[in-house]
């Protein structure tokens, strides 16, 4: 009697097992069949490069979270609540990996690396690997910054520099050498500080990728349009693990997953060329496109600075707090889910912009960010209800 109830809980334990594997099994067939050449040259020669490339990083990611998910839970690297998080249960991290893993395999499968492209994906690595190490053992904000600082400096090697200020004017070369560091870290914690909701830092980074691809086809940038397909796929694969609308999330991207899809937006801004003799509209297209994160930090920045909350930079990398723009409108009465989406539709309205820059006289140029003034100064509106209501 006993060797019999052996055996059924045995065969109990073995089906899930069994089913699972077989489940996770399938999710090999599409990217096996997509990294096969001949399955690669047809996409080459339909032209379909670009769906071919957003698919296959899907399904990398999509591949990989469950495996970088059971290992945070098996070395205990979770985010566990508190007062100042929105999440309830302690939520595996290290999701970033995944997305890094398969932005990473699509490049290295795709493309010959530009000295650019070189840049980046060192800058990011780097961005990457200090990332994971604060998810494990949740290193110090300075620490956290050289290793940002250290990205950046990297991609500068290999010569991914603005060029906001022209050449011939004095102090050049060090001016836009200032503004790129500035421009790395700035859009890397921009996306960092926004990776506080499910589905969010994820989400904008998706949008944003779109959107750069889309423009760089507009500017016949082949190359950046491709390279923003694959980062577009990496993104849209974790989502389905972390933007669970009515249940919670299974895994959070982590401070690595968040400063890579940032640092590699930075990037990709970095190396197109938005706009020939014409600088407004070539600085004006990547900022419209990053708009809503660069405009919560922004604000952030301001309003902790006016009510006293920091009084200098190390206060401002210590400080965390629930003020940035998905927790006022989560102060507002809006729900997590609605709180995401409504940021998501902003940035994509704003994205549109962008793509209308391109061909845009000077004064409808003026036009459209007049515009985009106005919705963020709605944004912008909505947040201080929200602080009143918080």
């Amino acid at each position: 009697m006993s060797h019999r109830a052996g055996s059924t809980l045995s065969a109990g334990r073995e089906v899930p097992l069994a089913a699972g594997l077989a489940f996770y099994g399938s999710r090999l067939i599409l990217p096996i069949l997509l990294l096969l050449p001949p399955v690669r040259r047809w996409a080459v020669e339909a032209r379909l490069l670009w769906p071919y490339l957003g698919v296959l990083a899907f399904s990398l990611a999509f591949l990989f979270v469950p495996l970088v998910r059971a290992a945070a839970l098996r070395l205990g690297i979770l985010d566990q609540p508190d007062a100042r998080k929105v999440h309830a249960v302690a939520t595996p991290l290290l999701g970033g990996a995944a997305v890094w893993a398969a932005f990473a395999l699509t490049v290295l499968y795709n493309f010959n690396f530009s000295r650019e492209l070189k840049g980046v994906a060192v800058g990011a690595t780097i961005v990457v690997v200090v990332g994971i190490l604060d998810d494990a053992f949740n290193l110090p904000a300075v620490l956290k910054l050289a290793g940002q600082v250290a990205g950046a400096l990297a991609a500068l090697g290999y010569g991914v520099t603005l060029r906001v200020i022209p050449q011939d004017a004095p102090g050049a070369v060090w001016l836009n050498f200032l503004l790129t560091i500035l421009w790395f870290l700035t859009v890397t914690n921009a996306i960092q500080f926004l990776d506080g909701m499910d589905g969010l830092a994820a989400g904008l980074g998706a949008i944003a990728s779109f959107f750069i691809s889309v423009t760089a086809l507009q500017t016949s940038q082949s190359y950046l349009m491709f390279l923003s397909a694959a980062l577009l796929g990496a993104c849209l694969g974790f989502l389905p693990y972390n933007f669970r609308p009515g249940a919670a999330a299974r895994v959070f991207l982590g401070d690595g997953g968040a400063s890579f899809i940032g640092f590699s937006l930075a990037g990709l801004a970095v190396m197109g060329e938005w706009a020939r003799n014409n600088p407004v509209i070539a600085l004006c297209t990547p900022i419209l496109i990053l708009a809503v994160p660069l405009f919560d930090i922004a604000f952030v920045a301001v309003n902790r600075v006016i009510t006293g909350k920091v009084g200098s930079l190390h206060a401002w990398l210590a400080y965390v707090g629930k003020d940035h723009i998905h927790h006022r409108f989560a102060a507002l009465g809006l729900s997590k889910t609605e709180s995401v989406l409504l940021i998501f539709f902003i940035s994509f309205t704003l994205g549109l912009s962008a793509i209308l820059l391109k061909d845009a006289t000077l004064h409808e140029a003026t036009l459209l960010l007049v515009q985009a003034a106005f919705i963020l100064s709605i944004v912008a509106v909505l947040e201080s209800v929200g602080r009143r209501g918080g």
